[in-house]
């Protein structure tokens, strides 16, 4: 038996050779982050800097529309009188499920301001009610548009959504795959998206400066034309929280229970611009502290 004075000095040496198994903190290391997936990014290269699980295919919710922006943007680019044209919401429209910019049945919409009532709020209904409007001039869907977008039920909006589809495999997004022009779709397991691929999408409708615009506005208001004749006023407010810091100037926001919640966002300290994508964030205050916290990290370095 071991005598009692040695007990305790046997005990703290057991503590000793215990805590010298155990790694060190690892001070370099990104922080710790609820989000699933993850990527920061150089704002200009597009080059990745740091990344968690930056190929998984995911749920990304409304991160959807910002690929919705950038075609219709792509239509103006060609054709500038688009951003001039009234969209009519019609009865789909209007009654599209989740986030809304509050559009009536029967009002119209200039497009120009459609992308604020599109991306601040997060207008599903703004989102359908580009899809019909653009449907008609776009090039019906082959095999770059799942069967499930290729129905019946959205014969008035699935040429759009294949263009959104041929927008992606034309900008390398390898693994993405649109269902609706504002978000997921599908069932489950039919995911959208990868972090790496919305760092290519931003980098590209970046190229746009309404789009650079209109994502860094914290509140916008525009006309829009009753049915009966004459106007209303719509504000619409941004739902990225960041913008509340002078740092960050976008990009898009997304919320669904499958997806948790996602942020596209951008932002440059010192002269660094970063892009940053969290996939998968616990809580609205988890997404936008997860970002923060990639931001200053990589910053930092």
């Amino acid at each position: 038996m071991m005598p009692p004075l040695l007990r305790p000095i046997f005990a703290m040496s057991a503590i000793t050779l215990a805590a010298a198994d155990k790694p060190a903190e690892d001070l370099a290391a990104p922080p710790v982050v609820t989000a699933k997936s993850w990527l920061i990014a150089d704002l200009d290269s597009g080059r990745e800097l740091a990344a968690h699980l930056p190929d998984e295919p995911r749920k990304a919710a409304s991160t959807a529309k910002m690929m919705c922006a950038f075609v219709v943007l792509e239509l103006a680019q060609k054709e500038p009188a688009v951003l001039d044209e009234w969209v009519s919401i019609s009865k789909l429209a209007a009654g599209t499920a989740g986030s809304n910019a509050e559009l009536q049945e029967g009002e119209q919409v200039r497009v120009r301001d459609g992308l604020y009532a599109l991306m601040l709020p997060s207008g599903n209904d703004m989102g359908n009610a580009f899809a019909e409007h653009f449907h008609p001039r776009l090039a019906l869907p082959g095999e770059e548009t799942p069967a499930s977008a290729k129905t019946a039920a959205s014969a008035t909006r699935r040429n759009f959504v294949a263009e959104m589809n041929r927008t992606a495999q034309r900008l390398g997004m390898k693994a993405t795959t649109y269902r609706i022009a504002y978000g997921d779709g599908g069932e489950a397991t039919d995911f959208t998206t990868t972090a790496r691929d919305l760092v290519t999408l931003t980098l590209a409708a970046r190229r746009h400066t309404l789009f650079r615009e209109v994502v860094a506005t914290l509140e916008h208001r525009a006309a829009i034309r009753l049915p009966a004749g004459g106007e209303r006023e719509a504000v619409w407010k941004n739902t990225n929280e960041l913008l509340q810091f002078a740092n960050y100037d976008g990009v898009k926001t997304g919320t669904t229970p499958s997806a948790g919640r996602c942020l596209v966002a951008t932002g440059s300290h010192a002269g660094r611009g970063l892009i940053v994508v969290t996939l998968g964030s616990t809580s609205d205050e988890a997404r936008f502290a997860d970002s923060r916290n990639l931001f200053r990290w990589a910053w930092g370095r």
